[in-house]
């Protein structure tokens, strides 16, 4: 479905990513994980449309898509939910929502979308008409899923939905995730720091460290790998360079 093949690009002449190769499969949840710094969110704007692509490939259902306008790639129905600061405070929950349309013209879809997305996140169709600015941090994150929900997205990308959220709102957000991939068979690429959560959720995950995927393999693997564990399981992300320095 995503094909990611020697993938280099950066900002100005500073390369951040060096040959990435990367493949999800329609209908699974891929993690892709590592510190600040390593290259993920480069790779979803890269993806995204967002940042010119220097050398390689970026395919989405069989058609080659880098460099691509953000626009036309949110048509094809690939998505990219951004972490909740990006949200529009001075405007409405439902206002913030409609904005994840902007692609889309059958108002009466629009609608029935608009419903799903409160059936997902009940708080959300409660606090329709409040301005986004006054909504929780959790909140802010089920918003901007939602928005993403709107684009009616065959894959979605997910930056760092767990970022500063309290444990039981992580946990909360994550089982939403599964049943939106389960529910809606919307494929998950999902990029984060909080490697144990997304694992536990992922089927199959990548480790990018110095804009290269460092490891990859099944998510249970993942987990039982001493370097691993050691790195982001048992430690801090701070002590993940020693560890993952170590060839694995």
């Amino acid at each position: 479905m995503l094909e990611i093949k020697n993938a280099v690009t950066g900002y100005g002449k500073v390369q951040i990513l060096n040959g990435i190769n990367l493949s999800v499969s329609k209908g699974q949840i891929i993690a892709l994980l590592g510190g600040n710094g390593t290259g993920k969110s480069t790779l979803l704007k890269a993806i995204s449309g967002l940042l010119t692509v220097w050398e390689g490939s970026i395919e989405f259902m069989g058609e080659g898509i880098q460099n691509q306008k953000p626009n036309i790639i949110v048509k094809k129905g690939l998505t990219q939910v951004t972490q909740g600061k990006d949200m529009y405070p001075a405007m409405t929950v439902e206002e913030n929502l409609k904005i994840g349309a902007y692609t889309r013209s059958n108002k009466v879809e629009v609608a029935e979308d608009m419903k799903k997305v409160f059936d997902y996140f009940p708080v959300l169709g409660e606090r329709r008409r409040q301005l986004a600015a006054t909504l929780s941090g959790g909140e802010v994150q089920m918003l901007v899923i939602g928005r993403g929900l709107m684009s009616r997205p065959k894959l979605m990308m997910l930056d760092e939905p767990s970022s500063a959220l309290a444990p039981k709102v992580v946990l909360d957000i994550f089982n939403i995730i599964n049943r939106i991939n389960k529910n809606e068979g919307i494929t998950l690429l999902l990029v984060e720091q909080n490697v144990r959560m997304a694992l536990l959720l992922a089927e199959y995950g990548y480790i990018i460290r110095d804009g290269v995927i460092h490891l990859e393999g099944k998510s249970e693997e993942l987990i039982n790998n001493d370097n691993v564990r050691l790195a982001y399981l048992g430690g801090t992300v701070a002590d993940s360079d020693s560890a993952i320095t170590q060839k694995m």
